[in-house]
Parts: C-alpha cells; structure tokens; sequence
C-alpha cells in the first residue's frame, strides 16, 4: 500500500483469493491514478496466452492473459511515476471475466502469486460477464491506485 499508516480491513477468515476486505488510505502526497480497462492485447494487435488450435479454434491460457494483464497495469503506473511505482500501489481493481466457472481458479492463482499477503493486496472485485470486446479477450481489470508523483 502506498501509505503505511494507512488501514487494511482484512477477512475473517480465508478465502479463495488473497485480498482484504478494504483498504483506508490517507492522501496527502499521493495522486489517484485511474486505469482503464486493461486487457492482455500486445503491442502488435495479438493477445498473449492466445494459440488456434488445428480446428481454427481458440486456445487460451487465462494464467498467461492474467499475468499480461498485470504487467499492462503495472507498466501504466510505472509510466506515470517515473518507474517509482508499481503493483503495490494499486488499492481497487475491478476484474471482468468471461465464463467465472472456468477461469476463476487460474486468475486466481496468478492474482495470489503477485498478491501472496491479504495486508498487502488491494480491495478487488470479480464480475462475471458474458463477453468483452474481443473473442481473444477472457479477463479485463480496471484498477485505481495511489501514487506518489515527484517532480524530479
């Protein structure tokens, strides 16, 4: 969390993911970032952890789009602190999923390797949705983040 005397609200008891309850935070220096929707698309117009199958069916790997996804986010919050920042920074993130029955365990699993600490994780929501704006596309995350922005 970017402000250490900030309060984390953590669960009772534990859930599927690592994440806690709520996060309170006192804004003096830092700035609001809010971070559209970020998808696993690559530089080139392909998406990572998407292969097609000798049936011309997609494959895709929701562990690979998952990890792409969080280092789209973090590349964004680097970009606007001048590579202070980071995943750390982010205290709400809003995950859109397509078919939860299926991809939920391996985002998951991803989301508690990067966030192995409920204390240390941001507030975050799962919302299963029937389609995103590509066929390639199986989790969308829109984050807010507290950064520290330094003129140097």
């Amino acid at each position: 969390m970017p402000d250490p005397t900030g309060t984390v609200i953590l669960p009772t008891s534990h859930g599927l993911a690592n994440y806690p309850h709520g996060c309170l935070t006192t804004i003096s220096k830092f700035r609001t970032l809010y971070i559209s929707g970020t998808s696993s698309r690559l530089d080139d117009g392909t998406f990572a952890g998407v292969q097609t199958d000798h049936n011309g069916t997609l494959v895709i790997d929701i562990r690979e789009q998952t990890k792409a996804v969080l280092r789209r986010i973090e590349q964004v919050i680097k970009h606007a602190t001048k590579n202070r920042g980071g995943l750390g920074d982010l205290v709400d993130v809003q995950i859109f999923l397509v078919d939860v029955k299926s991809y939920y365990k391996g985002m998951n699993e991803v989301w508690n390797e990067v966030f192995p600490f409920p204390s240390q994780s941001p507030a975050r929501t799962t919302i299963g949705v029937r389609e995103l704006p590509a066929p390639e596309m199986i989790v969308e995350m829109k984050c807010i983040a507290q950064v520290e922005i330094k003129d140097s």
